[in-house]
């Protein structure tokens, strides 16, 4: 039996016990940009298409270029990072593998129901670092890459480009992952890559089958990722939004833990009580079932601010 995953969203649920509708209700638990990128029109051939080697051609293309791919290092899209998630564990014999805590929880599930023995620190046969880390925004150095496989989760990092990992991405045994549906805000497009040693790609784009990503998500993915115009502005924006966030929060009595500037942890007396407060007013929030005193939000849209404020 597949271990429980406990994630951020689950807003069906929190609809059913507070009620209201879901276009209701403000979404804070899950850390996606609210400004998402704007999606483009579309040529006929996303929709009606397989997709063809050209246009998974482009995506690549432009994904090396944003994410300044080392020279040699291949480069796998996928229909979600969570897709490569599920399938990295099978790239190695099992063993024993490091995943420190707390963190996103996908990883060590994965990892255990493919028989591998999960610990959160000393030496290991493999090792999964989320740079920067879920919830609390930690960042790892090159110091701290020392097993046989490595996987490196930036799926937050775009905030923090400069923080990136991927120059180790041509060292074999590594993987970086990289989310499109977090800093581009466009989950539902269902995008991820893993970048990094050619074989270890190779055993996974043979896993995911032919077409794994529609034609759908690779001609928005190429628009985004070849749009570094929009990305500057959105890190700045994301900025100016945490801090107000951060003020707003810290003066109703939590003290920040960490975060990205998608998200931001914070201390708090009771979070199941901040949790069923601002569910009163269809504001759903992230808590932790390892932390009575710890709550997560993401941040609201523009015009979503005032129901956060009168909330609090």
């Amino acid at each position: 039996m597949a271990n429980k995953r406990d994630h951020g969203g689950g807003l069906d649920a929190a609809i059913k016990r507070h009620g209201g509708r879901r276009a209701q209700w403000l979404d804070l638990s899950t850390g996606i940009n609210p400004v998402a990128y704007p999606v483009p029109s579309l040529s006929d051939d996303a929709w009606t298409a397989l997709p063809d080697t050209g246009m998974s051609d482009d995506l690549i293309q432009a994904a090396r270029e944003f994410w300044n791919v080392p020279d040699g290092v291949d480069i796998l899209a996928s229909p979600g990072a969570s897709a490569l998630i599920a399938q990295i564990p099978r790239l190695a014999q099992a063993g024993s593998v490091c995943i420190p805590t707390p963190t996103y929880n996908e990883h060590a599930a994965s990892f255990s129901d493919n028989h591998w023995q999960v610990q959160p620190d000393g030496p290991a046969d493999a090792q999964v670092l989320v740079h920067p880390n879920n919830p609390d925004g930690r960042m790892w150095t090159s110091d701290d890459l020392t097993a046989r496989l490595k996987i490196i989760d930036e799926s937050f990092c775009d905030v923090s480009p400069e923080r990136s990992l991927m120059p180790h991405a041509s060292e074999p045994g590594t993987i970086v992952l990289k989310s499109f549906g977090k800093f581009w805000g466009l989950a539902g497009v269902r995008l991820g890559f893993a970048i990094g040693d050619p074989d270890l790609i190779g055993r996974l784009k043979d896993m995911l089958g032919p077409w794994p990503v529609s034609g759908v998500a690779l001609e928005i993915g190429t628009r985004a990722l070849c749009d570094p115009a929009w990305a500057d502005t959105t890190r700045a924006r994301l900025a100016t939004d945490t801090a107000r966030l951060d003020a707003l929060v810290c003066q109703n009595g939590a003290s920040l833990l960490g975060g990205t500037t998608l998200f931001r942890l914070y201390r708090v007396d009771n979070a199941k009580g901040w949790q069923d407060h601002l569910a009163q007013h269809h504001i759903w929030s992230r808590i932790f079932p390892y932390a009575s005193d710890w709550i997560r939000l993401g941040l609201p849209a523009p015009d979503d601010w005032a129901r956060l404020e009168a909330a609090l």
